[in-house]
């Protein structure tokens, strides 16, 4: 296990390493929904998904996580430096930017209040690294739920950028402007 935090109301939230062999059917059934349309793996085959997860977890610039909720998995959690990845050829690196990507798959039961603290906790994980000074992320322009989560969360819209399989939309999320609305408790 990677991240562990306790969230009043939702219950033990937590980051595992994703494994590939043993993650791949459970992704793939993910990535394929329809309402996942954006990750862009609508079509692709349990073989398919775990050579991509396979290959991110060859990468020392880029990691994937389980999401879990209670030992439940509920999302999918991806990191990476900008500076490894396209989105750094669109737009001027600073040092200690990070990129995050998210999928969240609950069930019903947990659905309803886990986007509102989601967010937050993955920003903590993030942010434990003093070097992680702002986090970016690069979401596609017709994903309104994404774009509006965003707001929610405070990340500021920059440009929108031609991504190899997207126009997407570039925001940002400083530490300082996270720290100002998310107070460690006292």
């Amino acid at each position: 296990m990677t991240y562990l935090e306790k969230i009043a109301g939702l219950g033990e939230l937590s980051l595992v390493t994703v494994d590939p062999d043993r993650h791949a059917a459970l992704l793939h059934g993910w990535v394929t929904l329809p309402r996942n349309s954006f990750w862009g793996m609508g079509s692709h085959t349990v073989d398919e998904v775990r050579e991509i997860y396979a290959f991110v977890d060859s990468l020392p610039t880029h990691h994937a996580y389980l999401i879990m909720v209670d030992a439940e998995p509920v999302g999918l959690f991806q990191t990476y430096q900008p500076e490894a990845d396209p989105v750094g050829e669109r737009y001027r690196v600073q040092p200690g930017d990070v990129g995050m990507h998210l999928l969240l798959s609950p069930d019903r039961r947990l659905a309803r209040g886990l986007t509102n603290v989601v967010g937050p906790a993955l920003a903590r994980f993030l942010f434990r690294d003093p070097s992680a000074r702002r986090i970016v992320v690069e979401p596609d322009v017709r994903n309104h739920l994404a774009l509006r989560r965003l707001e929610i969360e405070g990340f500021t819209f920059d440009s929108e950028i031609d991504m190899p399989d997207k126009r997407a939309q570039l925001a940002f999320l400083t530490r300082d402007r996270f720290e100002a609305n998310h107070p460690t408790p006292a």
